[in-house]
């Protein structure tokens, strides 16, 4: 599975951004997606997670009430809306994609594939 990740940028505190993950595969469905981050100095984080058929999405602590991930089946896409972000949000973003659904959500290892990455850098 190829993904290409969009939508990073720099914006203040308490700004907002979306980023995108479009899929190359026919059964985007079947695909639990997730994104990361990356800030520099740190170990890749887990962000948020959206299982296929079902949707369900799951958060870590620091970004519940602030973003929102989605997907759009017919587009093979994923959503990152980020909502009120805050200098510490900054980092590289990365979406990540399996087939069907993982206990272990959170860990990247159990990831096959990986989008290239987008900054988002959130300025005080």
């Amino acid at each position: 599975v190829q993904l290409q990740a969009s939508g990073g940028g720099l914006v203040q505190a308490g700004g907002s951004l979306r980023l995108s993950c479009a899929a190359s595969v026919r059964t985007f469905y079947t695909y639990s997606m997730a994104w990361f981050r990356q800030a520099p100095g740190k170990e890749r984080e887990f962000v948020t997670a959206i299982r296929g058929n079902s949707g369900m999405t799951y958060y870590t602590d620091s970004v519940k009430g602030r973003f929102t991930i989605s997907r759009d089946n017919a587009k093979n896409t994923v959503y990152l809306q980020m909502n009120s972000l805050k200098p510490e949000d900054t980092a590289v973003y990365y979406c990540a994609a399996r087939q069907h659904w993982h206990v272990n959500y959170y860990y990247a290892t159990n990831y096959i594939s990986w989008g290239q990455g987008t900054q988002v850098t959130v300025s005080s």
